[in-house]
């Protein structure tokens, strides 16, 4: 695939996006863009390549906007990094100008209305998947899901189910961190739109017999070890690959927990009391403002606050199944050192471990390794040759083998 890319969104994903792939031969062209015009004029002019990194104001809403950069520039994907309450709208552009699209988060979800921590309601990424065969008759590609968790997290998956296990039992995605801010008592080091989107919605579980379900938030705490962090408290929480990887990775059930600390979770549980989490505008001394961004336009951006972040943040699955008639427990994980990503590419951790899987999946589509259409996660792809150009990035994973519950013997 020639790739001529569309960036949407040049905040602290995005601005990673473009570190780490400034430098790359295959990349022929990544436009640049952002509501911010001052910032994405900063992104582009960083990078030191005008002819290869052209930027524009833009506002995604207005979709007439997206369809004159596409053609402008011949586009052949569509990046989005900007805030998931815009995918259905971006994601349904991306068809209407037949290109190839991917993002890192799917469309959003809609709680069941009578009894949300018991039955799905319209579940993460239902809109796209609804409309996948018309994608797929169009035959462009949308790739769903691919940053670091959904995306990475898919990939070492599908890799587990390959190459690691006969028979899966659970996929349990847990991901921790040590992370601390100075000079904030309270600074998410990811968007707060994001984070109150999907740490207060309903978590999903999976499970083979009984498909998808909800549960309360923050549920079933359980303390999980991280390498190179070490032990953390981690909760139920809605999220993408709870959704993605039961549609082709065979196992019996599947999990998402987070490690939140009880201080977050108190502050999000604050913010639901009050009703400042609601994505709903009302009307302030006749101004209206949707609460969610009052709060977001209180805290410091993710974006600006690396060099005063401290501390390694862990991705991964945790896996237990059967392997040669014995029982086996993996982690495959992914640790990102903040001292280290703010040293080699100016970004913080947690967003430059985001951008590294869409752009190695840029890649491997680049060199045509990568192939499909319809609506697809990472799980419908080749792990191998992602998981191998991991280290070129320098994001080299690790596979933990540990002790299955109920023996004693040493792995």
């Amino acid at each position: 695939m020639e790739m001529r890319v569309l960036l949407l969104g040049v905040g602290g994903v995005g601005e990673a996006i473009v570190q780490v792939i400034k430098n790359q031969p295959w990349l022929q062209l990544m436009v640049l863009t952002d509501y911010n015009e001052a910032r994405v004029k900063a992104v582009a002019e960083a990078t030191k390549n005008p002819a290869k990194f052209p930027w524009s104001k833009i506002d995604v809403k207005n979709t007439s906007e997206i369809k004159a950069l596409v053609q402008k520039y011949n586009i052949k994907l569509i990046l989005n990094a900007v805030d998931p309450h815009f995918n259905e709208l971006i994601f349904d552009t991306a068809y209407e100008c037949g290109v190839n699209y991917m993002d890192c988060a799917l469309t959003l979800s809609t709680p069941h209305p009578s009894k949300p921590f018991e039955l799905c309601g319209k579940k993460l990424g239902d809109h796209q998947f609804d409309r996948a065969k018309d994608w797929e008759n169009k035959g462009i590609l949308a790739l769903v899901g691919m940053g670091v968790e959904p995306g990475l997290s898919d990939v070492f998956a599908r890799y587990a189910e390959q190459k690691l296990f006969d028979e899966i039992d659970e996929i349990g995605v847990r991901d921790g961190a040590n992370l601390a801010v100075t000079g904030h008592g309270f600074a998410p080091t990811f968007s707060i739109w994001t984070t109150i989107e999907e740490c207060l919605n309903p978590p999903l579980i999976w499970e083979a017999g009984k498909g998808w379900f909800t549960t309360v938030p923050f549920s079933e705490p359980e303390v999980f070890d991280f390498p190179e962090i070490g032990p953390v408290e981690c909760v139920n929480v809605e999220h993408e690959e709870v959704v993605l990887m039961p549609r082709w990775i065979k196992c019996k059930r599947v999990t998402f927990k987070f490690g939140l600390g009880d201080e977050f979770i108190g502050i999000l549980k604050t913010l639901k009391t009050l009703g400042l989490d609601s994505k709903e505008q009302i009307t302030v001394k006749g101004v209206k403002v949707a609460p969610r961004d009052v709060v977001a336009a209180c805290l410091p951006d993710p974006a600006t606050i690396g060099d005063k972040m401290t501390g390694k943040t862990c991705a991964g699955c945790w896996i237990t199944g059967t392997k040669d008639g014995k029982r086996r427990e993996v982690y495959l994980y992914q640790v990102a050192d903040n001292a280290i990503t703010m040293k080699e590419h100016g970004v913080q951790a947690v967003v430059w471990q985001t951008a590294i899987a869409p752009v190695i999946a840029l890649e491997l589509l680049a060199a045509g390794k990568w192939k499909g259409k319809g609506v697809l996660g990472a799980e419908c792809f080749d792990p191998i040759v992602f998981l191998d150009r991991m280290s070129a990035y320098g994001a080299p994973y690790g596979i933990r083998e540990m002790v299955p519950k109920g023996t004693t013997a040493k792995l």
